[in-house]
């Protein structure tokens, strides 16, 4: 079988490294489309995937927009010469690919907000697997699943740290830190949105160095920090994850790196403009599990950080909490190779039909 797999962000390269790794194991063929944007291709290059890039844009709305006639010429050139059997994405992009090239296409979407890559993606997908927090109902192909797309490589089962995080950081053995994870918002779900304002993520950095050392790890890159005891966060983007678990808190007002903390069983505070009774499923379900606290008002996020960072049994309390959660949530990287593997959503026991809430597979039937 030949796969085309789309990595438009990092976020989407770790969601489908894992499977790419295990396809190429089985002898497929597996052909990554990246675009160039904040670390995907070194992350690509991390991970030693077998990748083409289609086009870059920064992290600007402005920029993705002009850059689409040339993205999208480009893989659709590159994906009508791969020629593939099955396509994966999470967008617009794979979706229209799919067509153009006469593909089956499978989607997993997490953000219920992107309404308007939803309308243009959907008709042409084969099947849209979201999270079962999932808020919407996207019709007969939707399916869902136990978990996130951060399951895919949080999961316990294909989780281990890749190295001394606190070496790498230039840290002490018992040196507590925090990490600041600042949005760019440049994309196109984040139309009319925002986070942290320049002078409050200067006030965060000098509270919060009170107890902790302060790491910045900001996506824009435009975050001038320099007057403040924050420290840069320098390591490979690939070692984000075992930053976040050695972490004593996680403050963001970003998306995915939330989700991330919150399953590595770290104190996650959240506060950006998604926040409230129309947010995303999965963080109102994190908050529910309490291992997320989603602020609306900044007024409300220094207290509550200077709370967790001065409780010693916070980072024992969210680890067993995130134990407890993790053992009823799926490992999404099996379902995409059931999925990849036999060519139809119905290969995996671990998914349900959205509309009905049906098993689409008996688990027994797995062995026949």
């Amino acid at each position: 079988m030949r796969y085309l797999v789309f990595t438009n962000t990092p976020a989407h390269v770790h969601l489908y490294r894992n499977a790419v790794e295990a396809l190429e194991a089985r002898g497929h063929s597996v052909l990554v489309l990246a675009r160039d944007y904040g670390c995907t291709v070194d992350l690509l290059e991390w991970y030693d995937l077998p990748y083409e890039v289609y086009g870059r844009c920064d992290t600007t709305k402005g920029s993705l927009v002009r850059q689409l006639p040339r993205h999208y010429a480009r893989m659709l050139r590159l994906a009508r010469r791969y020629d593939p059997d099955l396509v994966f994405g999470m967008g617009s992009y794979s979706a229209h690919t799919g067509l153009v090239t006469r593909t089956p296409t499978i989607l997993i979407l997490d953000s219920e907000p992107t309404s308007v890559d939803h309308l243009i993606s959907q008709p042409f997908a084969d099947a849209i697997i979201t999270p079962d927090a999932f808020r919407k109902d996207l019709g007969e192909d939707h399916f869902t699943f136990a978990g996130f797309k951060e399951c895919a490589y949080l999961h316990p089962d294909r989780y281990s740290p890749q190295a001394d995080i606190r070496e790498r950081l230039g840290l002490g053995p018992e040196e507590r830190y925090a990490v600041l994870r600042f949005n760019a918002f440049g994309s196109h779900h984040d139309v009319g949105k925002g986070g942290f304002t320049p002078e409050q993520r200067a006030e965060l950095v000098e509270r919060l160095d009170r107890e902790v050392t302060v790491f910045v790890s900001d996506e824009g890159g435009d975050a001038d920090l320099s007057a403040t005891p924050a420290r840069e966060f320098d390591v490979h983007p690939a070692l984000m994850h075992d930053a976040l678990r050695e972490a004593s808190l996680v403050v963001a007002d970003t998306q995915t790196i939330v989700t991330e903390a919150a399953l590595l069983g770290t104190p996650v505070v959240r506060s950006n403009s998604f926040v409230g009774e129309d947010d995303m499923g999965n963080f109102l379900e994190l908050e529910r599990a309490d291992l997320v606290r989603n602020l609306a008002d900044f007024e409300d996020v220094l207290p509550t950080a200077e709370r967790l960072v001065a409780d010693p049994a916070v980072e024992s309390r969210w680890r067993r909490r995130r134990e407890e959660y993790l053992s009823t949530k799926a490992d999404l990287t099996d379902i995409i190779l059931d999925v990849a593997t036999n060519g139809s959503v119905a290969a995996s026991a671990a998914l349900t039909r959205q509309s009905t809430g049906e098993a689409v597979l008996d688990p027994s039937m797995l062995s026949r």
